[in-house]
């Protein structure tokens, strides 16, 4: 299986602190029978931005201690959208998913920016299609998943996270991320995880809880998109439905 958004990388932002830390969490990965790894550093964000040279030259590095735990490493960068994001793209300054025609963008966490859908063309534009991620953890499209919809419609894709569909930040949450799945918003799987203590793996559990709500055709379409993302094939998605609010939507991160 293919873990398409982590943060192993260590001592560049929140992930991992050492070079031990991250070999646990290859470790645990081993365990939950990962065998690909995108790293997916936060770049652009307002706290950090982990830049492509650094990025590029810790996968070298790592690459060999991760073939230890059978596992391959890809580079990636989870992307804070920002106005420029296309210029910086077309300068080289950003990286897409395993060099992939797909780049992680990430939204902020308080709402949808109004520009969303003009950096959604310009990437489309140059051959780059958008995976929004976690839009489960976002207020904006907790208030109004409509705005999920309609970057769906328009050409994006996303990434639900799996400790959000385990139940790892709540029950809310957890809700919400599976009426988007179950609303086919979601086309692409993966951990978020910063380290094996507060923000581990769960993998496996998110998938373990799909599978419980009897989703799993989804899970097959998950796992099999991310396989696509490290091939640079075109990702399976489905037809959107009508995510309708709940009423526990608008106060989720009050």
């Amino acid at each position: 299986m293919i873990d398409m958004h982590t943060h192993v990388l260590y001592g560049v932002d929140d992930g991992p602190t050492t070079i031990d830390d991250t070999k646990a969490m290859f470790a645990q990965a081993q365990q939950e029978k990962i065998t690909d790894i995108i790293s997916t550093s936060h770049a652009l964000h307002p706290q950090y931005d982990v830049t492509a040279t650094v990025v590029t030259a810790q996968v070298q590095e790592l690459q060999h201690v991760a073939a230890h735990y059978g596992i391959t490493l890809h580079t990636g960068q989870e992307i804070r959208i920002q106005p420029d994001i296309v210029a910086q793209y077309k300068a080289g300054n950003l990286l897409t998913l395993a060099n992939s025609r797909y780049m992680l963008l990430e939204l902020p966490s308080s709402n949808v920016p109004q520009y969303t859908k003009n950096i959604l063309y310009g990437l489309l534009d140059e051959g780059i299609t958008p995976i929004i991620a976690h839009p489960e953890r976002n207020k904006g499209i907790a208030e109004k998943p409509e705005r999920l919809e309609r970057l769906i419609r328009e050409g994006a894709v996303s990434q639900v996270t799996a400790g959000s569909l385990s139940g790892h930040f709540g029950k809310s949450v957890q809700q919400l991320a599976l009426q988007l799945v179950e609303a086919n918003l979601v086309h692409t799987y993966g951990s978020d995880a910063h380290n094996v203590g507060t923000r581990p793996s769960l993998f496996n559990a998110g998938l373990d809880y799909l599978e419980k709500k009897k989703h799993h055709e989804t899970i097959d379409m998950l796992l099999e998109n991310n396989e696509r993302i490290i091939q640079n094939q075109g990702l399976i998605v489905w037809e959107p439905k009508e995510a309708k609010q709940k009423k526990w939507w608008s106060v989720l991160f009050k």
